[in-house]
């Protein structure tokens, strides 16, 4: 058999054994619907406060229309609606089928609300109110032709020139980065932590010692990351895919582009990091033949993960684009969470995402090998725990 053969004949028990099980279609599933939960918390809870039903009586129903385009200049979603009966009305205020009421002539508005009046929409009313007085004081004065006059003075706007532009999706930028590096810890610490569960449970089982008798140990370790990477790939971008689609689906979402690209660099960061861990991850579970030794040993590795996530995720978010967060998303062992949270959220030059690469690289091969080296000292090693020096050693 050669190496190639034996090294995908492992992934693939790998992956098949790790795909069937409930707890990954379970999780990924239980993963989505919390997904789909927090948009619609989102579209119902906080995107109320933008959307209105209103009901316009007598007079007032000449300006519906004017009302609802002056409300979306505010990004405010009004839906307008004819009232016969104001007795019915405040029914319907009441058990919120309409927040608000408007009656009277247009010069002189009454406003029916259950509670409150939403302030932006407060200030559209007021004004097309205002308009109207003074489009009357104006033909009263002899004016030619006011209605002119208000659309000329309606069209001035105030020139506003920024030196550093910045758009409300910054922080949806950043928002996207965020989720995307939650993401990416979570899958490497996850998917890290199962390679090594698994040599583990091969050394608990004897089963290593069969495998040994046909393949050898960098065959059987590197089919063994290869098959479990896929699996936790498949996971990623089924869990950020569908995030994508419900945010897109309920217009949480506007920034698309960024998303799809944070997608992408997000499952090549993903696979850099998970190599980059495994290997750690792998040596360490081999230094124990019990599943209640593992812990102690892949504490130290996964301290390293968590200090790094923690320290870089608050980086980030005070300031993407500041010198720190740029130091720490350059070093190797941060970078695979750290990077591609910076690109969603800011602009990361080419060189430094390069440099980040070619680094992050150069520690993989030197992880792997430190790594493949103590698993081949250790994973035959049974009974007590085996000495990181001895199993360095040989």
């Amino acid at each position: 058999m050669t190496s190639a053969a034996a090294v995908r004949l492992v992934a693939q028990r790998e992956l098949a054994l790790r795909l069937r099980t409930k707890w990954f279609l379970i999780g990924t599933l239980v993963i989505i619907a919390v997904m789909a939960g927090y948009v619609l918390l989102q579209m119902s809870v906080f995107g109320g406060e933008d959307r209105s039903k209103i009901g316009f009586a007598g007079q007032a129903t000449g300006l519906s229309e004017r009302v609802a385009a002056a409300a979306s200049e505010l990004e405010i979603d009004v839906e307008t609606t004819t009232v016969v009966d104001l007795t019915a009305a405040r029914a319907d205020l009441s058990d919120g089928s309409l927040d608000a009421v408007v009656s009277g002539t247009p010069a002189e508005l009454r406003v029916l609300v259950a509670e409150e009046l939403n302030p932006r929409l407060r200030a559209v009313l007021t004004g097309l109110s205002q308009q109207e007085v003074l489009t009357a004081k104006l033909a009263q004065a002899g004016v030619p032709n006011p209605a002119r006059v208000m659309a000329e003075a309606n069209a001035t706007r105030v020139e506003v020139t920024a030196i550093e532009p910045s758009g409300a999706e910054d922080e949806q930028r950043l928002a996207i980065g965020a989720i995307m590096v939650f993401l990416l810890f979570m899958s490497i610490n996850a998917y890290g932590t199962l390679v090594a569960q698994g040599v583990v449970e091969e050394k608990a089982s004897r089963v290593v010692e069969i495998l040994l008798a046909t393949i050898r140990p960098w065959q059987l370790l590197l089919g063994k990351i290869i098959g479990i990477g896929l699996v936790g790939l498949i996971q990623l971008v089924a869990i950020a895919g569908a995030g994508i689609a419900l945010a897109l689906a309920a217009d949480v979402l506007t920034l698309s582009g960024v998303a799809v690209g944070t997608l992408v660099w997000g499952v090549i960061w993903y696979l850099l990091g998970f190599f980059l861990y495994a290997a750690l991850f792998a040596g360490a579970g081999a230094l124990v033949s019990r599943q209640e030794d593992a812990q102690s040993v892949l504490t130290p590795v996964t301290m390293v993960l968590v200090v790094g996530f923690l320290a870089g995720f608050n980086v980030m978010i005070a300031d993407p684009d500041g010198t720190a967060a740029r130091v720490l998303s350059l070093i190797p062992l941060m970078s695979p969470v750290l990077m591609p949270g910076r690109i969603a959220a800011g602009d990361v030059a080419v060189w430094e995402s390069a440099l980040a690469i070619g680094l992050t690289l150069a520690a993989i091969t030197l992880v792997t090998y430190i790594g493949g080296r103590i698993y081949q000292n250790a994973v035959l090693h049974t009974g007590s725990r085996m000495k990181l020096t001895a199993a360095l050693r040989g």
